[in-house]
């Protein structure tokens, strides 16, 4: 397989629906004459400062929700939001995920938000000694199809924990703090946080004695702009949570879908090493690269991602070595070769 051709290999993580506790995870063609509609206030809105501002959208502000691809599954999008938009705010994040919503005609071709039309995001109070996030949903929250519910229940909790002020997230509906979920009746014992996973793959070695980790796989939009998914996946709990989800990038996708391959079949991962300042060093290891070449971005920016997710401060730098050296290039000529910290943004897909 060629270095430049490789990551057009597809495959795809498997999404299953299972309750959200899991042991040893902790908390768990005809044309139409119609009219068109003219486009949402929000969307005009930043429209026209788009057309004030000579067309560039760059200096608008951007949020991360966790939207719905055209596989099903969930990823992190950094959207441009109007000028005067709070996009600090909890509330303005989950309201991207309205399907429908204030929002939803500002999102990127292939995406689409996971909650039922007609939700009403009433509140989001954050408790910062807690770092619990309450939500409180009304409207139509209820009104969603069983198959569902646990990417619903995802989609809020990873959009919500984005940001180092949240770990826990509890849901509330029509004033009642729910215990379970009204429709599939997924239990609700505890707030939620990152270890219920997202778009779980089992795979064919799943035990209840199990660990998550996530890693994030490459996959094109119908526009052709490549973005990431994360996928977690269970492994043997006691081992080096890095290490083994490095393991896990390396096997690649589950077979399949159209999640693509960041890493050659040739890739081995040489060690993990955490300095004392929480810079955490991955030596990987592929002969089909020879001394001087540039190293995939896909590559590259995987690794950095899935080592950021997997380690207890999320903002630990990661430094790469590739081959024994140091110095490494990729192949959009970033340089890699000093410690880097995960994007602040992920995903930045323009509509």
């Amino acid at each position: 397989m060629s270095k430049i051709r490789y990551l057009r290999t597809a495959s795809a993580a498997a999404l299953l629906s299972i309750p959200v506790v899991l042991s040893g995870c902790g908390m768990f063609g005809a044309q139409s004459s119609e009219a068109i509609d003219p486009p949402p206030p929000i969307q005009e809105a930043a429209m026209i400062q788009a057309a004030e501002g000579n067309g560039s959208l760059a200096k608008l502000p951007l949020t991360t929700v966790y939207l719905q691809d055209q596989q099903g599954l969930l990823a992190p999008v950094s959207m441009t939001l109007p000028s005067g938009t709070d996009v600090s705010s909890p509330k303005t994040a989950l309201d991207t995920l309205v399907t429908g919503g204030p929002y939803a005609g500002m999102l990127p071709e292939g995406f689409q938000g996971v909650l039922p039309q007609g939700t009403v995001v009433q509140n989001v109070t954050i408790h910062p000694d807690d770092k619990l996030a309450v939500v409180e949903f009304s409207g139509n929250f209820a009104k969603y199809d069983a198959k569902n519910e646990r990417k619903m229940l995802e989609a809020v909790t990873w959009t919500l924990t984005g940001t180092p002020d949240v770990q826990n997230v509890q849901i509330w509906v029509d004033g009642k703090k729910l215990t379970q979920m009204p429709v599939n009746s997924t239990p609700l014992p505890e707030p939620l946080n990152r270890a219920v996973g997202i778009n779980l793959d089992l795979g064919d070695t799943f035990t209840t004695n199990s660990s998550p980790v996530t890693v994030y796989f490459s996959a094109a939009s119908p526009a052709g702009i490549q973005y990431y998914v994360p996928v977690t996946r269970l492994v043997t709990p006691g081992g080096d949570r890095v290490q083994a989800a490095l393991n896990e990038l390396i096997k690649g996708p589950a077979k399949g879908g159209e999640l693509e391959e960041v890493m050659t079949g040739g890739t081995q991962l040489q060690s993990v090493k955490t300095s004392e300042d929480g810079t955490v060093t991955v030596a990987l290891k592929d002969d089909m690269f020879t001394e001087g070449d540039v190293v995939p971005s896909e590559l590259l920016q995987s690794v950095v991602l899935t080592t950021a997710e997997n380690t207890a401060g999320k903002e630990a730098k990661v430094q790469i070595e590739w081959n024994g050296q140091k110095t490494v290039m990729s192949d959009d000529n970033r340089d890699y070769s000093a410690p880097v910290s995960k994007p602040e943004y992920i995903n930045e897909i323009p509509i």
